[in-house]
């Protein structure tokens, strides 16, 4: 996900955009906040029973304000390879990979999620889905259709046709399964399918933003009506942002605009994972990443761990000895683990794990050490594919 528009920015229309489910939204009492230009529910029941019921059972969140890409023809994953630092080329039709799209400095764009699909049973073509964050949906495609080899591809936005819904849980798939007309259990993390749901086409991936098992899915947009509708009388609870951010805090997944954006490289945002130096051929940025290889990040995004239940929030200084050192990006009470936990970037050689620092909170100095991300890893989570 990403940060709030400017509200002033030209650009980006006055009026705020509504999902397709806004008014399902608005009938379970939703409360309403600006988000990335979308006016979106912030909670329904309240934020804490909410993300113990995705902990707990499952949970569903309307995340229609995705960014939707769709991308087919011939050479489609080597066309995109230039485009990520991670190597496409080893993904199966059915497989997935989250990367980032790169600027000319080594930083990030978006994160992203790229789907590899089944080639086109007629014509052979390579197809993909991919999924962008809200706020960036419009300079990821003139970024994409800028940099990509089109000759030969079709580039399609369909983020305004389809809703896009996350259940996520332990309890998901078992939610999920008497209205779809394939077996999940076979699907591992980052897996994904076109099957039919309540009889429509759909594509359904197991992946979601919350550290949970789970599914996030993708159809016309009658069709989610009902799907929500569905769960919602089948006992799923609905969340909203507020838990959604809770959660992914807790699972230590970056928020683009807040913990990781444009003047950050994925090696300084620790996502060094998703970079395969060794296993592919130039890409956007590849330099800068090389010499951060090679000489180490000067910055780095860690994990704090807070004494007390003092809680660190967004651009809180961080101190060192006295000294403001660097900031948090993000920070919460965390529901499932009862204490103070935050995201901060500070300077690599102050990353180390059990690093004590110091957080100032309304103009007074508060402990801090650097613990080991992610601060939850839930034991319902599938292997990844």
């Amino acid at each position: 996900m990403a940060k709030s528009t400017e509200p002033n920015n030209p650009e980006i229309p006055s009026q705020l955009a509504r999902s397709p489910l806004y008014e399902l939204s608005l009938e379970l009492k939703g409360r309403m906040v600006p988000f990335s230009g979308w006016e979106m529910a912030v909670q329904y029941a309240g934020i804490s029973s909410e993300h113990q019921a995705v902990r707990q059972q499952a949970g569903m969140f309307d995340i229609s304000h995705m960014g939707k890409f769709c991308l087919r023809g011939k050479q489609l994953i080597e066309k995109f390879q230039p485009l990520v630092p991670s190597d496409l080329s080893r993904l199966q039709p059915g497989q997935a990979q989250y990367t980032v799209l790169l600027n000319n400095k080594g930083c990030i764009l978006d994160d992203i999620i790229f789907y590899c699909q089944e080639p086109d049973p007629t014509t052979g073509e390579e197809r993909a889905v991919i999924i962008v964050n809200a706020a960036t949906r419009i300079t990821d495609k003139a970024w994409i259709v800028a940099h990509l080899e089109l000759s030969g591809l079709s580039f399609t936005d369909i983020s305004e046709d389809q809703v896009l819904i996350a259940i996520q849980g332990p309890e998901a798939a078992n939610y999920l399964q008497p209205f779809v007309e394939d077996n999940l259990a076979p699907i591992k993390a980052f897996g994904h399918l076109e099957t039919k749901l309540l009889g429509q086409p759909s594509f359904i991936a197991r992946t979601g933003y919350t550290g949970e098992d789970g599914f996030e899915i993708m159809v016309d947009i009658e069709t989610g009506k009902k799907v929500w509708q569905k769960f919602l009388d089948a006992g799923v609870v609905p969340c909203g942002l507020g838990a959604r951010d809770t959660l992914r805090l807790e699972a230590a997944m970056a928020l683009y605009g807040q913990d990781i954006d444009d003047n950050t490289t994925p090696l300084e945002a620790g996502l060094g994972w998703v970079v395969h130096l060794d296993t592919k051929g130039d890409f956007i940025g590849r330099e800068v990443l090389e010499q951060q290889k090679a000489t180490g990040v000067s910055k780095r995004l860690v994990g704090l761990e807070m004494q007390g239940r003092h809680i660190a929030r967004h651009g809180y200084p961080v101190i060192f000895e006295g000294e403001t050192v660097g900031e948090v990006t993000s920070g919460t009470l965390s529901p499932t683990l009862n204490r103070a936990v935050a995201l901060a970037v500070v300077p690599a050689k102050l990353g180390k794990i059990g690093q004590r620092l110091e957080v100032e909170i309304r103009g007074k100095n508060y402990q801090a050490t650097v613990v080991k991300k992610p601060f939850y890893r839930s034991n319902n989570r599938m292997p990844i594919v």
